[in-house]
């Protein structure tokens, strides 16, 4: 199996690369039609081929919500890739590592942070430790340590085999045998390891013998200068399957040392013995006879978790099952799904709090480094971490961010459990874990009253990142989290329309540094914030001042992506012909920059005050490399315009389109078992099917009465023997048939 930095690397050179060349669908990738609006809307057509084609698909979890809808519904058969997609969603999302608490992992690339957290920050800073004696398969740049040897390390109870394959072997040759780090753990710090940064060791390893074993790790302190039972912390033994999963391959002659190296994560933040200055550190193998173990490292490490995880694998579960409606993958993945979302409602806070925290340790949502009066700065390392897609940001102990993904998770799961509930013909598990979907909805309703409450700033009438842990914040206008806000409904109206005046330009919010026309300096996007940011960041990121404004992606940059936001609030709040309008500036530059040779040679050398992030260079806007979320821009077309929502008994329509379009049709809609081309006309919806479903069918419009009727394939007229009259309440279906070489034309009345 590819690693996961090796599918992100190719990714990201494709993604470059493509972004040269005017993109070219194949003629079965769907089309967006509007009589009078070719030109637009072949550029957007393009936009979402571009950034669609292989080998897009699943990433790491961060983006299981933003993806799964793009790369399912559009029904190409070309090369198999809609199938192809549908295959690899099915087995990503089954496959995402969850934890014994029910912590959904990040699954990004290599690195020497947290295995199921973010690739950074890694341990280096004063107050850590670490010792590698190999960094088989962790990239150049995500280390920043070297190879080590095993000089002062002391072996109790074993023979020292030397460095093979990848590790430091040792034949335990008693037992309770065990390994201790040099009597001076980190010379260069008298005081050794801080405990306050160190929230975990990380033991990378290999043994054979030992599956009968209880092994721990003991520490000396400063204060406390021998070894003793009071500091210890067990952890499993690597034939355990609570052990951390195998990353690599034997490769060595020697049957001893053939077995495959561990990653075991051991949080002795848990043990309330760990703390103070560590200055040894032991590891007992606790091995009842011979047995042999081979160490590749052994270090320190920041809890670099993310706290959406969880959301986002649960949304952009629930969307792979209701474009698809597999009861296979549900019915293998939906205890799953309710385990992580009890840890969201538990461990971070949630049904407690009415918020989700960022409970880990190090995640305060305070900066990493405070000024002093004359000007220098003093770093603060282990607090400040981030802990979503805003990675060098704190964001908030109080998170707002998580918090409106929460939001949005209770309302997914309270459909989806109601859907479960009136279908026990899908013999779906039940248990437990299970929630009444009245009580999530009415509990998503307390989540909405606190964030607009506590997250909002009246000051300058916009949502903030969030509180830190001492119920302060900090407001740099951003824009992200105001869009996201919107767009999933978390604001309530009158937040909605303060922040839509302020994006606008309609109020201006004093000493941003982006006002009116400013906020959309680079055309494609708002800037992600209006205020210039120099003082609240992780430690990591301390010399923001060196940057300018706009120049770094999280300061005043943009992402394409997340225009997505932008313009799905402005429907719902200024209207169809507001949003067409942002999205027409949005394909005339898309013209643009493929008129110049793509993304990078349209903003090559900063020629357009600006540079790329992406590919390991640090820039203002994000459109390629690692930018997946790209795609979803065309998405406003068939989520927005079209207003289509799939569900497990049919799907939702709320056609909105703008003044100057006379209709809209969206083609090759791969939906169940099916393909839809739909056209919306005046009042009416036009909708043809190839192929069939076998299970009752339903469409879901806004309340009114309709006409309900079936013409011949491509044609807008209709028999009336087949044609009835239905008056629609809100939620509720109209039954239909679709296929048969038939069209369904629903009239409104």
């Amino acid at each position: 199996m590819r690693s996961i930095l090796a599918v992100l690397v190719s990714l990201m050179l494709a993604s470059v690369v493509s972004a040269q060349s005017r993109p070219a669908p194949p003629d079965d990738f769907p089309r967006f039609i509007v009589p009078g609006q070719e030109t637009a809307l072949t550029s957007l057509r393009e936009l979402y081929w571009l950034h669609y084609q292989p080998p897009a698909g699943p990433l790491a979890t961060l983006w299981d919500d933003w993806m799964t809808s793009p790369t399912l519904w559009p029904a190409v058969t070309t090369g198999g890739r809609s199938d192809a997609l549908r295959q690899a969603w099915a087995h990503t999302l089954l496959t995402r590592h969850i934890d014994p608490d029910g912590y959904v992992a990040t699954h990004q690339h290599a690195s020497i942070a947290h295995q199921d957290g973010w690739p950074f920050p890694f341990w280096g800073d004063a107050g850590t430790w670490g010792h590698h004696f190999s960094l088989q398969h962790v990239p150049p740049g995500w280390h920043g340590t070297a190879e080590q040897n095993q000089d002062g390390w002391e072996i109790l109870g074993g023979r020292d085999l030397g460095i093979e394959n990848a590790a430091w072997n040792i034949r335990l040759t008693q037992p309770g045998a065990g390994v201790r780090t040099p009597s001076t753990i980190n010379p260069a710090f008298k005081l050794g390891i801080l405990a306050e940064r160190a929230p975990f060791l990380q033991l990378r390893w290999r043994a054979t013998g030992l599956e009968k074993a209880q092994p721990y790790v003991e520490w000396a302190t400063e204060d406390q200068p021998e070894f003793s039972p009071e500091r210890r912390f067990y952890f499993a033994p690597v034939s355990n399957p609570a052990a951390k999963r195998v990353t690599t391959k034997p490769e060595s002659k020697n049957p001893h040392l053939q077995a495959p190296i561990t990653y075991t994560m051991i949080p002795v933040f848990r043990s309330p013995a760990w703390k103070g200055h560590i200055t040894r550190l032991g590891i007992h193998f606790d091995n009842p006879g011979e047995a042999t173990v081979g160490i590749q490292a052994f270090f320190t490490q920041y809890d670099t978790r993310h706290n959406i995880n969880n959301q986002n694998f649960i949304r952009g579960s629930a969307k792979y099952f209701w474009w698809t409606r597999d009861l296979n993958f549900l019915r293998n993945n939906l205890q799953r799904m309710r385990l992580a979302l009890r840890y969201l409602m538990t461990d971070l806070g949630g049904e407690r709090e009415k918020c989700i925290l960022a409970s880990f340790p190090g995640h305060d949502g305070r900066s990493g480094f405070t000024r002093k009066p004359d000007g220098t700065k003093e770093l603060h390392p282990g607090r400040s971490i981030g802990h979503n897609y805003w990675d060098i940001l704190p964001c908030g102990y109080r998170d707002t961010f998580a918090t409106l993904y929460y939001y949005d998770t209770l309302l997914v799961m309270a459909r989806l459990e109601a859907e479960i509930a009136a279908h026990p013909e899908w013999n779906l598990p039940a248990g437990p874990l299970a929630v009444d979907p009245a009580r999530l909805i009415a509990h998503a309703a307390e989540v909405k009253a606190y964030a607009n409450e506590h997250f909002w700033n009246p000051a300058t009438g916009r949502f903030i990142l969030g509180l830190d842990v001492d119920g302060k914040f900090h407001d740099y206008g951003y824009t992200m989290v105001n869009c996201e806000a919107i767009h999933h409904d978390l604001a309530t109206p009158e937040h909605a329309e303060s922040i839509m005046s302020w994006l606008t330009g309609e109020r201006t919010v004093e000493g941003d540094d982006a006002t009116g026309e400013d906020i959309y300096r680079w055309r494609f996007a708002p800037r992600s914030s209006t205020k210039r940011n120099i003082d609240w960041y992780c430690w990591c990121w301390n010399a923001p001042e060196s940057i300018p404004y706009g120049a770094q992606v999280q300061d005043g940059g943009a992402v394409l992506g997340f225009s997505y936001h932008d313009i799905m609030s402005r429907l719902k709040v200024r209207g169809p012909d507001d949003a067409w309008s942002r999205l027409t500036e949005i394909a005339a530059w898309f013209d643009e920059v493929q008129a110049a040779g793509g993304y990078r040679e349209y903003y090559k050398d900063g020629k357009r005050g600006t540079t790329l992030q992406g590919g390991g260079t640090a820039g203002g806007l994000g459109l390629d490399a690692e930018f997946f979320e790209s795609i979803l821009v065309p998405q406003v077309i068939l989520d927005g315009f079209l207003g289509f929502a799939p569900r497990a008994d049919g799907f939702a329509l709320n056609p909105r389109l703008p003044s100057s379009w006379p209709e809209l049709t969206v083609t090759r809609i791969r939906f169940h078992r099916t393909v839809l081309s739909i056209t919306v006309k005046g009042g009416s919806i036009f909708i043809d099917s190839e192929g069939t479903i076998p299970w009752p069918t339903f469409v879901y419009l806004p309340a009114a009465r309709y006409r309900v009727a079936y013409g011949a394939a491509d044609d807008t007229t209709d028999s009336d023997t087949d044609a009835r009259t239905v008056e629609v309440a809100a939620g509720q279906g109209i039954p239909v048939d679709l296929g048969n070489n038939r069209r369904l034309i629903l009239q409104k009345k």
